[in-house]
């Protein structure tokens, strides 16, 4: 018997990077997979590659900044699959990436929308599904909550909030049984990465200088984190923060 044969799990932000790898191991694990995301393509292209490999999944187009694609997300994996298990909450943008001075009170405003917003409304409307399975939630932070990073004000800001409303919402939740904690990746080789250093060599060069691992991580390196900690077997974890992140934040 596999981790998770006969849940359902909702991935947003599930069309490309740790999102799709995260995906793709819960569907390993006998996951049904709801890959919620804004590009269509991606997310289609995802949920093909899970049902070729014998696993069960489908997509839905959610852009996680607008309340009613949130609802209609939740109600779908609920109404296709008849349950909710797990909410992986990863949906999130880079935002601008410029000096404080540079920025635009639009650009807090599109990048909190998503990270913050979205994911705390993500949250709230799938509590009512987890509380009746004693699901779970995992949230998708950043070393960068905690981490100085110029030219990221904005999206450390989100990723700090992240974590405050992880911790919060796990104190909230687990009285109705439903655990919620957060993965806190380092330098992880995906297209958003790319675009923040500038492109992939660079960010691999970035992480041999600064992750005594040598080089940046995989999506599926984060992917088996969320799935620990979405799993019986961390029942005892309660409003965590996990950082994957190749020691980048030991010194």
């Amino acid at each position: 018997m596999k981790r998770f044969d006969g849940k359902v799990v909702l991935v947003t932000g599930g069309g490309s990077g740790i999102g799709e790898a995260t995906a793709v191991a819960f569907a390993r694990e006998g996951a049904k997979v709801v890959v919620a995301g804004r590009r269509e393509a991606q997310g289609v292209a995802v949920v093909k590659a899970i049902q070729a490999k014998g696993g069960t999944a489908s997509f839905v187009r959610t852009d996680l900044s607008d309340e009613k694609d949130v609802i209609a997300a939740v109600a779908f994996a609920v109404k296709t699959y008849g349950r909710l298990d797990v909410l992986f909450n990863n949906a999130g943008i880079a935002g601008k990436v410029a000096p404080i001075g540079d920025l635009q009170a639009a650009d807090f405003d599109a990048t909190f929308s998503t990270n913050v917003r979205g994911l705390w409304l993500a949250m709230k409307h799938a509590l009512p599904h987890l509380v009746k399975t004693k699901g779970s939630i995992v949230n998708n932070s950043s070393v960068v909550a905690d981490l100085g990073f110029a030219g990221m004000t904005v999206y450390s800001a989100t990723k700090g909030a992240v974590n405050s409303l992880t911790r919060t919402a796990a104190i909230e939740f687990i009285q109705s049984g439903v655990r919620v904690n957060a993965v806190a990746p380092g330098p992880i080789a995906t297209e958003m990465a790319g675009v923040v250093f500038g492109s992939a060599d660079a960010l691999q060069q970035f992480a041999k200088a600064h992750v005594p691992a040598g080089a940046a991580g995989r999506p599926e390196d984060i992917a088996e984190a969320v799935l620990y900690l979405a799993a019986p077997e961390a029942a005892f974890v309660v409003g965590q923060i996990l950082t994957v992140d190749g020691g980048a934040t030991v010194g």
